[in-house]
C-alpha cells in the first residue's frame, strides 16, 4: 500500500464533490417525479464511469467527451421542456381544484438521471485520471470520501425536497435540466473542461430558466 498523499487525496475528493454534487442535485429534483429509483439511475451512471476509471486508468480519457456532452445535453433539453409543460398542466389542475393526477413515471426521467450521473462522473474522471498515476490509493480514497459526503448530504436534503409542492418542484426540475443542457452545449461548443469558475455559470442559468418556466406554467 502506498503512503497517502494529502494533496492527491484532497484533489480527488474536491473534484468528486464538485461534479457529483451537481448530479445529486438533479437526482433530488427528479426523485419527486420518479421516486427513489431516480437515485439508482444517477448512481448507476456515476459508478459505471468511476469503475472504468480505476480499472483501466488512462483509457477513460480516450472516450469522446464532445459526443457524451452533446447526447446528454439533447436529452436534458428534451425532458426539461417536457417537464415545463407538465408543470403547466399541474398548475391548471390546481386552479380548477382538481386533485393530483398521476401521470405515471416517465422512463425519460430515469434516462435523464443516468445521463447526468454519467457526464458529471466523466468530468471528474478526467481529473482523476491525472491523479491516479501519482498515487492510486490517495486518488481512490479521495474519490470515495467525496462520494460519501455527497450521499450524506443528499439523504439530509431529501426530506426537505419532498415538502415542496409538485407543481413548484416540476418548475425547479425543468429549470435544472435546461440549465445543465445549455451548460453542456456551451462546453461542447467551446471544447473546454469544467472548472469551478466555469461551473458558476450554472447559477445565473438556473435563475433565468426558473423564472421563465415559472412564468410559463403560471400564465393565465
Amino acid at each position: 500500500m502506498e503512503f497517502l498523499d494529502p494533496a492527491i487525496f484532497l484533489a480527488a475528493m474536491g473534484i468528486t464533490l464538485l461534479e457529483i454534487s451537481e448530479a445529486s442535485a438533479v437526482g433530488l429534483a427528479i426523485s419527486v417525479e420518479g421516486g427513489n429509483k431516480a437515485f439508482l439511475y444517477v448512481a448507476l451512471g456515476v459508478l459505471i464511469v468511476f469503475v472504468i476509471t480505476f480499472a483501466v486508468g488512462q483509457e477513460i480519457a480516450r472516450l469522446p467527451i464532445l459526443i457524451v456532452r452533446l447526447v446528454a445535453a439533447v436529452l436534458l433539453l428534451y425532458f426539461g421542456l417536457r417537464l415545463a409543460r407538465s408543470a403547466r398542466r399541474a398548475v391548471i389542475r390546481s386552479r380548477n381544484s382538481v386533485g393530483p393526477k398521476e401521470e405515471g413515471i416517465e422512463k425519460g426521467i430515469f434516462y435523464t438521471g443516468f445521463s447526468v450521473g454519467l457526464v458529471e462522473a466523466f468530468e471528474a474522471a478526467i481529473v482523476l485520471v491525472a491523479l491516479i498515476p501519482n498515487n492510486f490509493d490517495s486518488a481512490l480514497y479521495g474519490m470515495t470520501a467525496g462520494l460519501i459526503v455527497v450521499v450524506i448530504g443528499t439523504i439530509a436534503l431529501k426530506s426537505q425536497v419532498r415538502k415542496i409542492k409538485q407543481a413548484n418542484m416540476k418548475v425547479v426540475v425543468s429549470a435544472l435540466l435546461l440549465s445543465f443542457s445549455v451548460f453542456w452545449f456551451g462546453e461542447a461548443a467551446l471544447r473546454t473542461s469544467s472548472s469551478w469558475l466555469f461551473d458558476l455559470w450554472l447559477i445565473p442559468l438556473f435563475v433565468v430558466f426558473a423564472v421563465a418556466v415559472y412564468l410559463f406554467s403560471h400564465r393565465k
